[in-house]
């Protein structure tokens, strides 16, 4: 008699539980993934790969919204004002949650109306020139840099992009002024820099590796504290003589403010399943994407990584004065 009780008490708790319950039936329809950039490109193949193991562990369909945009803030602020049910969730990377906020006028505050659910990748960026030029490491591109302000170019993929962010701080931490030539993509900014028509680059590793190992461009360092599984005779900034010039683009999953704590942890139970994939981790790893260790896959460490990057990254910004009206 008394364990029957208890039962019909600990059964009155999670009735009336509104997370709890609502954890319990979570989900019971499609997700919805908004991409804030247009197919085709890494955020969104990042995305399709995510999307198509979740529904294994989910037990639903997880489809992908392309919504592009003002650097990514169109449908990165439609998730934040999606219904905070999990049921609309955004991919973000360290431009739309971190460099936006500096260079945009949002429409939404990226600390206050998210929830952070999961880390999923990052990927160092490559420091590199065109083949022609006499430098053989970082320190000695760096002096070629210095002697060469009057005609030294970088390339970037565009105002307000990873590689625009880095090339400034190139300027700073270097003491030099190579001059910043934009690009409407990384495309034609890769283009001109393999036709010779500009020195050197800062971008995503996946986007130079093939022209490198070539023979087509001279690769210096990468920007994180460890060398690239994918090409391992490549120095890091630290071990070139560049210490602490770390700026690897990561890549994660939000949650509209307010979303359930019992809902978020289901989100993020599915993308670490999801990331102990093998096949996933192979994908991933293919498109220069390294997957972090478990302790920081963690809302709590996603969060902690973007209020970091924020504190680091919005002075630069600010100071150089970049602005989506440029």
């Amino acid at each position: 008699m008394k364990s029957c009780l208890q039962l019909i008490i600990a059964a009155a708790v999670i009735v009336g539980s509104p997370g709890i319950a609502m954890a319990q039936a979570f989900p019971t329809r499609p997700i919805a993934m908004v991409v804030p950039v247009p197919a085709g490109g890494p955020t969104d193949a990042i995305a399709r790969v995510l999307a198509s193991y979740m529904p294994q562990p989910l037990g639903q369909p997880v489809v992908i919204e392309n919504i592009p945009g003002a650097g990514g803030s169109v449908g990165t602020g439609q998730v934040a004002r999606a219904a905070p049910d999990g049921y609309r969730i955004g991919i973000g990377l360290l431009g739309t949650h971190v460099m936006n906020g500096a260079i945009y006028k949002l429409q939404y505050d990226l600390l206050k109306d998210f929830e952070p659910v999961a880390m999923i990748s990052s990927s160092p960026q490559l420091i590199v020139s065109r083949a022609g030029i006499a430098a053989r490491d970082l320190k000695e591109l760096i002096a070629w840099v210095k002697a060469n302000e009057a005609k030294a170019t970088m390339s970037t993929a565009g105002i307000g992009t990873a590689g625009h962010i880095s090339s400034v701080y190139f300027q700073n931490v270097t003491a030099s002024k190579p001059l910043i030539v934009h690009y409407r993509g990384g495309a034609p900014a890769l283009q001109d820099l393999l036709a010779g028509n500009v020195d050197m680059m800062i971008a995503l590793a996946s986007n130079f590796l093939p022209q490198v190992q070539s023979g087509k461009l001279r690769a210096y360092a990468v920007t994180s504290k460890t060398r690239m599984a994918a090409a391992p005779d490549i120095p890091t900034v630290d071990e070139a003589g560049l210490p602490n010039f770390h700026m690897p683009v990561w890549h994660a999953i939000w949650a509209p403010r307010a979303t359930p704590k019992p809902v978020v942890d289901r989100l993020n139970a599915a993308i670490v399943e999801a990331l102990a994939n093998p096949g996933v981790r192979e994908r991933l790893a293919a498109q220069g994407q390294e997957i972090p260790p478990r302790e920081q896959q963690t809302p709590a460490a996603l969060g902690a990584v973007q209020r970091s990057d924020i504190e680091k990254w919005w002075p630069l910004i600010k100071a150089a004065g970049i602005t989506a009206e440029q």
